[in-house]
């Protein structure tokens, strides 16, 4: 007999949860009816047992219970409302309480007993000989459970501290259940949109596109050769630590060393430690990978949220949870350069050329209106780094002008939670600044190798070719009469 659904368009309990959109911020008030069309959607088509779960959790809530604490309840039992959590956990834009019960989301204390996991443990890692499974597990996060074990390779041999990453029993169904919900849950936001007189954005395809990528999260195996990869990367980095996976790892247990340490965003040194602590992270996610990309391309830590990057007792930056990445081609990192120099040059032409090379162009005449207003910003003092590209790609996006790929969306929705979490770290570190600092260094690095390559290669120093500081120099002319005589020079030059 299938269980009656606790949540319909009349039940309390659906009400109640959809006063949850009252949180949205208020300059966002005109979307609240939509999320919470969302949310009803979402909820309803959710299994009849995953909603008197839901529900039990709500009433299990003291009254008093804040609408922060209710949200925090709901999205633990949801793994892809959990991630979303996870996501916008650092978001200024959002209030602090909410931030900081979004927060807990990012490591949270187990719930799940080890009598649950450890038959799966027992399967897929077997007898192994020094091997010591711990009493309790350590943490849980939107998919897995943490296990910490001892293992003594050899008797005489110094024992070694690990943890075995475990999907949580029942997860890879929940995820699977939710995941076929989001697209039609896109469609049915694009249909919403214009019954509450909103932009009709281009919800369909972001969904989708989240949905594929979300399907990761139970790939252990998947994570495992991230893991490796990243070893790679960071090889001579000497203050990042990627944990080392242990040789006892299956598809579906990873097992690595444990790490210690606090989440980065926690204030336990001075403020000078907290701006160095910031620039590493800066350094580490984002500017070693894009100006250190080769002709394989830049891969990029796709979920960088606090709980998933600690600072340890030495002063490292250890950064654990691989099973999302993304990996931009030298092409677009490229493109990113040129789209930045567009930007310097005030050269809407140069912008343009740029975001074809980054996504698909769908209606000529808004990218052409978006950029022109992103150079005026520009023109008026608007410092042309990845707040400033990053803001134009989100309007090309949500007015569909331009439909970027999977790893392109993946990119910005990975800087959106980097920077939230390193304006928590420390306030007076901009991202910008370290990102020009090193793309300097990797062209002053580049310089020695510039005459051995063709005019045209952009193969060495900062994804820049010799052919285009020519064009830069070049253009200083044309730069200059495009500040003084804003649009119109930019039409007359742009010919």
């Amino acid at each position: 007999m299938i269980p009656e659904s606790p949540i319909d368009h009349r039940s309390g309990p659906l009400a109640m949860l959809l006063q949850l959109s009252e949180l949205l911020p208020a300059n966002y008030a005109e979307y609240r009816p939509l999320v919470a069309d969302g949310l009803s959607f979402f909820l309803q088509r959710l299994s009849p047992l995953r909603q008197q779960a839901i529900v039990a959790a709500q009433l299990a809530l003291p009254g008093t219970a804040s609408r922060e604490q209710r949200v925090l309840g709901l999205f633990r039992l949801c793994p892809t409302l959990h991630k979303l959590g996870q996501v916008v956990a650092h978001d200024r834009r959002l209030s602090i309480d909410l931030r900081q019960r979004l927060q807990e989301l990012e490591t949270l204390a187990a719930t799940d007993s080890l009598a649950a996991v450890r038959p799966l443990l027992d399967r897929e890692v077997g007898r192994v000989a020094g091997l010591q499974v711990g009493r309790r597990t350590l943490a849980e996060g939107s998919v897995a459970v943490v296990v910490p074990f001892v293992w003594r390779q050899a008797k005489n041999a110094a024992p070694q501290r690990g943890v075995f990453k475990v999907l949580r029993p029942g997860v890879q169904d929940r995820l699977e259940e939710e995941l076929a919900i989001w697209p039609a849950l896109g469609t049915f936001l694009e249909e919403r949109c214009a019954c509450h007189g909103l932009p009709v954005l281009d919800y369909g395809n972001t969904l989708e596109t989240v949905a594929r990528l979300l399907a990761n999260e139970v790939r252990l195996d998947q994570e495992q050769a991230h893991l490796r990869q990243a070893a790679d990367l960071y090889a001579r980095s000497p203050d990042i630590l990627i944990p080392r996976l242990l040789p006892f790892c299956t598809p579906f247990v990873t097992a690595m060393e444990r790490v210690d340490g606090c989440k980065v965003t926690h204030q336990d040194l001075p403020a000078g430690e907290m701006r160095r602590r910031a620039d590493r992270l800066i350094r580490a996610l984002l500017a070693q990978p894009f100006w250190g990309s080769d002709e394989a391309g830049a891969m990029f830590h796709a979920d960088p949220h606090a709980g998933n990057l600690l600072a340890t007792p030495d002063g490292r930056l250890a950064i654990i949870d691989w099973a999302l990445t993304t990996r931009l081609t030298k092409p677009q990192c490229e493109a990113v350069v040129q789209l930045v120099l567009g930007a310097v040059t005030l050269n809407e032409r140069r912008v343009c050329g740029a975001i074809s090379a980054l996504g698909q162009p769908l209606d000529e005449a808004r990218v052409q209106g978006a950029v022109s207003e992103a150079i005026r910003q520009v023109r008026c003092g608007c410092f042309p780094g990845f707040d400033w590209m990053t803001s134009l790609m989100d309007k090309l996006a949500s007015t569909s002008a331009v439909r970027f790929p999977e790893e392109v969306a993946l990119f910005r929705k990975a800087l959106l939670t980097l920077s939230g979490v390193v304006a928590d770290v420390s306030e007076q570190k901009a991202m910008d600044g370290v990102l020009v600092r090193h793309g300097a260094a990797q062209f002053l690095r580049g310089l020695l190798w510039r005459p051995w390559t063709w005019a045209d290669s952009r193969a060495v120093g900062a994804h820049l070719s010799t052919a285009d500081l020519v064009g830069l120099w070049a253009d200083l002319p044309a730069t200059t009469l495009r500040f003084w005589t804003g649009d119109r020079g930019a039409r007359l030059t742009a010919h």
